[in-house]
């Protein structure tokens, strides 16, 4: 078997994992569908590699207005590695209690609201603190962490708490303790994370049934649609629709913030 059948053959059982999840998914999508239909948000946050589950969820083709992508670059950029914003300080910022605080700060939450917070192993401070700050505002908030890495990893609170512990669903990845699930004779440790994928699967999954739940109700949403599909114009169409629906949700987050 070559390690690309292996590989395969690990996402099927992240698949499967996934698949078990379902109630979970359809009960997250409900909350999502509400939240939305009362003309609030689903407010989405992640650090590090977990802002890819964040800009899954929106804006990018195949999804809708309705979410608010909380994504600081200090906390996510990656691109220079090493020297200014350099992953060095994006992981020591990701660890500084407070941060989490002064970024909700901005914005004038309200428990109509939902939140979607992504960290694999669930245990850095500022995701853990955002969650727990969405609660103490009565905001229904799911998690979605890599269980069992999340479980073997240490809390980096002095509580010990984790993601987990405040959310009203967890969701899991389905990828291994660790994340990599390649494992190469004469390599020491192992390569080929599996998390993207299983939180890939689960955030469309999650689009997917709000997309409907919000169509049942009457207000089908704007999706983002590649003119291939609906031609140029209408793509034209729904892009200016789905991002002035999205400013004017905003708006209100804006308006009544601090008070």
């Amino acid at each position: 078997m070559t390690l690309t059948e292996t590989y395969l053959d690990k996402c099927t059982e992240i698949i499967n994992r996934v698949k078990a999840q379902q109630p979970l998914i359809l009960q997250a999508a409900q909350w999502f569908a509400e939240s939305i239909l009362a003309g609030r948000v689903v407010h989405l946050f992640g650090t590090g590699h977990s802002r890819i589950m964040v800009e899954e969820m929106w804006p990018r083709y195949g999804s809708f207005p309705g979410f608010n992508p909380i994504v600081e670059l200090s906390l996510t950029y990656h691109n220079n590695v090493t020297g200014a914003n350099g992953q060095r300080q994006a992981m020591f910022l990701e660890n500084v209690p407070g941060l989490a605080e002064r970024i909700l700060r901005n914005f004038s939450v309200s428990p109509v609201d939902c939140a979607l917070v992504v960290s694999s192993s669930g245990t850095n401070i500022v995701p853990v603190e955002m969650a727990e700050l969405f609660q103490l505002n009565k905001i229904k908030t799911v998690a979605l962490i890599t269980r069992d890495h999340s479980e073997k990893s240490l809390s980096k609170r002095t509580d010990g708490k984790k993601l987990g512990d405040f959310a009203d669903i967890v969701l899991d990845t389905g990828a291994p303790v660790g994340d990599s699930m390649i494992y190469i004779d004469g390599l020491e440790t192992p390569v080929s994370p599996g998390s993207t994928v299983g939180g890939a699967m689960i955030v469309n999954c999650i689009k997917a049934e709000v997309a409907r739940l919000l169509t049942l109700a009457g207000q089908p949403p704007f999706v983002l649609t590649a003119q291939a599909i609906v031609g140029a114009d209408k793509a034209k169409q729904l892009f200016e629709a789905a991002y002035d629906e999205h400013s004017h949700r905003l708006a209100r987050l804006y308006a009544d913030a601090g008070k």
